[in-house]
């Protein structure tokens, strides 16, 4: 059963507030937008942005907007070199600095996104969710959430996910806006951009214990 905490918030704020922020940013960020945008085409080629499908709200799947923060480099079997060669300084200063993200603003424009939830992960991660795991996608995913601002990419997947569901048994108008300060303080002092061992963090291959055996 789904929570009802935060009821009238979810149900009638929040999306308004979404739009209303995202709406501002994107005016008063526009700058910034069009230099990132030239200097990664400069750095880095074309396409400016980096398109991928992600699972939203109930699972139903988006398109998400980011700058593009790696080449396009590959071996002589055509196949895509380890994110730690294709990952620039520049890349890598695009992440640190979270302006890689600035292209989901239009995510949250359109109503795809929120600015505080938990964020988007891959479409291939979806049956590997215990049922519990799945909760995270009873609200829109964020621009940042309760996870990334306890740890971010420095944190594991099990305990990634726990910060998730307790947010979306938590939702609240206090709660986002306290999300919302932190999160600013955290791109400043830039923590948990990495996992320690690869540059982003590893892949989710599922929870074993709690994985159902399928016949």
């Amino acid at each position: 059963m789904k929570n009802s905490k935060g009821g009238i918030y979810r149900r009638f704020v929040k999306r308004p507030m979404d739009f209303i922020l995202s709406l501002v940013a994107i005016i008063i960020l526009s700058p910034v937008f069009l230099t990132v945008a030239i200097l990664v085409r400069l750095k880095l080629g074309s396409p400016v942005l980096f398109k991928q499908n992600r699972p939203g709200m109930n699972e139903e799947i988006f398109m998400m907007y980011k700058f593009r923060t790696m080449t396009d480099e590959k071996d002589e079997n055509g196949n895509f070199l380890p994110d730690s060669v294709r990952l620039t300084k520049f890349g890598q200063l695009l992440r640190s600095t979270s302006l890689d993200e600035l292209p989901e603003l239009f995510n949250i424009l359109k109503g795809d996104m929120s600015i505080i939830g938990p964020r988007p992960l891959l479409v291939q991660y979806l049956p590997l969710y215990s049922d519990h795991q799945k909760r995270r996608h009873e609200v829109r995913p964020g621009l940042s959430g309760l996870a990334q601002i306890n740890g971010r990419n420095a944190i594991n997947w099990e305990d990634k996910f726990n910060l998730d569901v307790k947010y979306v048994e938590n939702v609240s108008f206090i709660g986002d806006w306290k999300i919302i300060f932190l999160t600013i303080k955290k791109v400043f002092v830039r923590e948990g951009i990495n996992s320690g061992s690869t540059p982003t963090m590893e892949p989710f291959k599922g929870t074993k214990k709690e994985r159902r055996i399928e016949s």
